[in-house]
């Protein structure tokens, strides 16, 4: 089973921010309705062109922990010891990770695989909990020229987006997620 996990915060203070970009562009891309909220992974999740959706409930920073319940129950983790990899395995092909980029700017997108977490917290606590960074990860741009004056990355992040700027990243997202798509 192929998995993709959306990074976000949940809550409605948090739905249009730009730390939501991966939630947001799922619902673009294979709509909003019929998630339902799987307790098990703390998660929300939605089975459909047979692959799992996943909106971890645990916030940006403890996405790790969904993660891990996930593959754990689907056995993508070793039974024995299930802090680990089964022997030799990589989960390029399995666990696909979308999430916002704040080094990249708004309308772009670039796949990673194998790399580390740029500094988003919520890649970071994956590769935490998992103990490897081997997963393919869909980053979408959130930089932007219409930020007016400086201010913190962690303040930049959970700003709304402009209403212009989602119609950047509907595109960017359908591009991105059709090119992630290649590599399943």
């Amino acid at each position: 089973m192929q998995i993709i996990i959306g990074l976000g915060n949940p809550g409605d203070s948090y739905a249009r921010s730009r730390h939501n970009a991966a939630w947001i562009a799922l619902d673009l891309l294979i709509g909003e309705e019929d998630w339902r909220l799987e307790k098990r992974f703390n998660a929300l999740i939605k089975e459909t062109e047979g692959r799992l959706f996943v909106k971890p409930q645990t916030f940006m920073n403890n996405s790790g922990e969904s993660a891990f319940k996930v593959l754990k129950y689907y056995h993508l983790l070793a039974t024995r010891f299930p802090n680990i990899l089964k022997k030799d395995q990589e989960l390029n092909d399995t666990l696909f990770v979308i999430h916002d980029d704040l080094d990249l700017e708004l309308g772009t997108w670039k796949i990673s695989n194998d790399s580390r977490s740029g500094g988003n917290k919520g890649v970071q606590s994956i590769i935490d909990r998992l103990k490897t960074q081997k997963f393919t990860r869909l980053r979408l741009g959130i930089k932007t020229p219409l930020l007016r004056q400086p201010i913190p990355p962690e303040k930049f992040v959970l700003q709304r987006f402009e209403k212009e700027e989602l119609t950047a990243l509907k595109g960017v997202a359908a591009k991105g997620y059709e090119a992630l798509k290649q590599l399943m």
